[in-house]
């Protein structure tokens, strides 16, 4: 026990509550798009969809994380976001109208938005700066374990039931109820609130002024990075574009998460042990291997080992990223610092699937991840060498 004791109470909720929503939301992903060209949605229209929803979770993160900061309180920011993501799940098969669907993933995506910051800084007061990175290599782990879950589910029943979608919205919502059914198990920590005075919702980022400079060198790699991380849409799309069956892609989908699942609690070991800049960096070299070979093979076993190394890239980076930027902050903004984060990134990515689509579309694939290759190895040369002051 004493050897995991940083895996305490609040961590295994968290990651267990963190494990059945992404259940109930990665049964959803890869069918998505296809029930939303069944139900009449443009290419176009999907795309802008998605983009609005992300832009609503990137400008929440970091509103929500400084009230979290703000009040001292993180549990009920947690319980209400995972219940709006739940809500969202059944909505979906209520409704088809575009109408309906927008203000379904908005709700999924303003639920996110509302328990990031305040999750994240939940784990980060469970621990130490020493096991941070374990700490949230494991909830990551668990996380991914329903990425894993989700598609399979999804990829047995549409083999039994071709095109029938609208029932797998009803069975997410199973996992997304028990998620919050969990989060009233939760007990809130005391904490000192931050005192900075209420922010308006346009004013989501305001922590980034009032950051450690430590905090905005680090952050601003990173968002640089994030900027040219398009979709894995993208990836996939390329996959079935090679000649992978759409099987073969869920599949692609499921090996990615897999390899995350196995990599993360062990990466983050590895991280407290070596410091997360040495993971964080290393995963960016990885992803520089995957972005740059996915434009040259063809073979469907050599898009099978990128997908898993881009699983290492995930697992080297994600919680690790989070580890590294929480003790670049005080204690007292931790929400904040880390919905900033959340946000700006989240942000970063919506311009960088549209600007992805735009080059692969007047220039072709090669150079839409050639481009994203070459963004990454530059921030991972920066990274390594960006002095910063170590919490």
């Amino acid at each position: 026990m004493g050897r995991f004791s940083y895996i305490t109470r609040a961590v295994w909720l968290l990651s267990l509550i963190s494990l059945f929503t992404d259940l109930a939301s990665e049964m959803l992903y890869p069918v998505m798009p296809l029930y939303l060209q069944s139900i009449g949605f443009s290419i176009f229209f999907i795309g802008l969809l998605e983009g609005v929803a992300e832009a609503v979770a990137g400008l929440s993160k970091g509103y929500f994380g400084q009230w979290s900061d703000r009040l001292g309180r993180r549990v009920p920011f947690v319980q209400w976001g995972y219940g709006l993501s739940a809500l969202s799940k059944p909505m979906l098969a209520v409704l088809a109208a575009p109408w309906w669907v927008f203000l379904a993933r908005t709700v999924d995506r303003l639920g996110k938005g509302l328990r990031t910051g305040a999750r994240d800084a939940l784990l980060s007061d469970e621990t130490t700066p020493e096991n941070k990175g374990k700490v949230f290599g494991f909830h990551r782990s668990m996380d991914t374990l329903g990425a894993v879950f989700g598609p399979t589910v999804a990829l047995l029943w549409l083999a039994a039931r071709p095109g029938q979608f609208r029932p797998l919205f009803w069975w997410a919502f199973v996992p997304g109820v028990l998620a919050v059914a969990v989060t009233f198990a939760l007990r809130e920590r005391p904490a000192v609130p931050s005192g900075r005075p209420p922010q308006p919702f346009w004013a989501s980022f305001g922590y980034w002024r009032v950051a450690p400079p430590a905090y905005r060198r680090v952050v601003g790699g990173l968002l640089v990075f994030a900027l040219f991380n398009s979709s894995d849409a993208f990836l996939l799309l390329l996959a079935r574009q090679r000649g992978v069956s759409e099987a073969g892609v869920i599949g692609l989908y499921i090996l990615y998460n897999a390899v995350y699942v196995l990599s993360a609690w062990p990466l983050g070991h590895l991280a407290d042990r070596l410091g997360p800049r040495r993971l964080l960096v290393g995963g960016l070299l990885a992803f520089t291997a995957v972005y740059g070979g996915v434009a040259l093979v063809r073979d469907g076993w050599a898009f099978a080992g990128l997908f898993a190394l881009y699983g290492l890239y995930a697992a080297s980076t994600e919680g690790v990223a989070k580890a590294w930027v929480s003790n670049l902050c005080a204690r007292a903004d931790t929400g904040a610092a880390l919905g900033t984060l959340g946000g700006l990134s989240s942000l970063a990515a919506l311009g960088a699937s549209l600007g992805a689509g735009a080059v692969w579309q007047l220039a072709g694939p090669g150079w839409t991840f050639g481009l994203a290759a070459g963004a990454a190895l530059s921030v991972a040369g920066y990274l390594a060498v960006v002095r910063v002051r170590e919490g």
